[in-house]
């Protein structure tokens, strides 16, 4: 957690007992939080979509190769329309959003030009959707143990294949998720 108390640029980790179909088994990098609420992206659903098929609707010109076929993440179940690029920092883009010194999340259509033509940043994902939540609302989902928080990992955003993430992102924390009762209570 910052300073603040808030956890922007951290991962947040679904335990165990998550039901929701839309978080169950999910990390998710929070990328705004503040008392009026939180914003985040998760990193490790991928949806049955390329990213070609993004250029195509975009209509942006792409040369063939690995690029478009990178898998496009299932962000979040807000405003599954709407798309997010999570990168490192670096470049001038119209719409970012600035999680740390090292990570941005931009979402204007020059950053995914700049994919297509291979002159975009060095790791990117691009997710479609959002998870947000209400002033307070997230805090109250973490006293009721329904998330887990972590300093971010570059490797888990990036690196990790997308099943491997949910157990790496607890690890970060000493914590085996198939060791942990689905049941739960505060002391």
């Amino acid at each position: 957690m910052s300073d603040s108390g808030y956890l922007t640029n951290q991962l947040l980790i679904a335990m165990p007992a998550m039901s929701d179909p839309n978080f169950a088994q999910s990390v998710a990098l929070v990328c705004d939080h503040g008392p009026r609420g939180a914003l985040a992206l998760i990193v490790n659903k991928p949806l049955p979509m390329r990213l070609g098929e993004i250029f195509e609707q975009l209509e942006i010109e792409i040369p063939t190769g690995p690029v478009t076929e990178r898998q496009v993440l299932r962000g979040g179940p807000m405003q599954t329309d709407r798309g997010f690029v999570v990168h490192t920092a670096g470049g001038e883009w119209d719409s970012t959003l600035r999680v740390s010194d090292r990570l941005h999340v931009t979402t204007s259509r020059d950053i995914l030009v700049a994919i297509a033509r291979g002159d975009g940043p060095g790791d990117a994902v691009v997710a479609l959707g959002y998870a947000g939540w209400d002033g307070g609302q997230l805090e109250d989902e973490i006293r009721a143990n329904a998330w887990l928080n972590a300093p971010v990992d570059r490797g888990i955003l990036f690196d990790l294949p997308y099943e491997a993430r949910w157990e790496a992102a607890a690890r970060l924390l000493g914590v085996d998720l198939a060791r942990i009762s689905p049941l739960s209570g505060n002391a």
